[in-house]
């Protein structure tokens, strides 16, 4: 049984930084893409970060480019979104997700219908 574990939200003033983590098993950690997305109140989940199997390929979106830095390490079977100049627009529940198949070694995801597999989530709150 695949299980995705997400840590590390929290309450943090605008501007600040977070760092989630998200433990993976029941499955070849390394051999699927993993992906951040978010949902807030009364809006639909929304791709945030995603990263190739390898580690070596990354995909944001446009809203986190440059501020958000999602990484793996696949010896921990943990993946991290690493999130600095926080705003308050960025408060949501934020999920990790598993890849529904391998794929090749630079494949990103971009859409919660490539994910099979999700964790709990973890509230993070921007106050401005």
């Amino acid at each position: 049984q695949v299980q995705l574990d997400e840590s590390g939200g929290g309450l943090v003033q605008a501007g600040g930084s977070l760092r989630l983590s998200c433990a993976a098993s029941g499955r070849s950690f390394s051999s699927y893409a993993m992906g951040w997305f978010r949902q807030a109140p009364g809006k639909e989940r929304e791709f945030v970060a995603a990263v190739s199997r390898s580690g070596l390929t990354t995909s944001y979106s446009d809203s986190v480019k440059g501020r958000f830095t999602i990484s793996r390490n696949n010896a921990k079977n943990t993946v991290y979104l690493q999130m600095n100049s926080l705003k308050p627009e960025d408060t949501a529940v934020y999920y990790c997700a598993s890849a529904a198949a391998p794929m090749t070694s630079w494949y990103t995801g971009r859409t919660p219908s490539e994910y099979a597999y999700w964790g709990q989530g973890t509230q993070v709150t921007v106050s401005s």
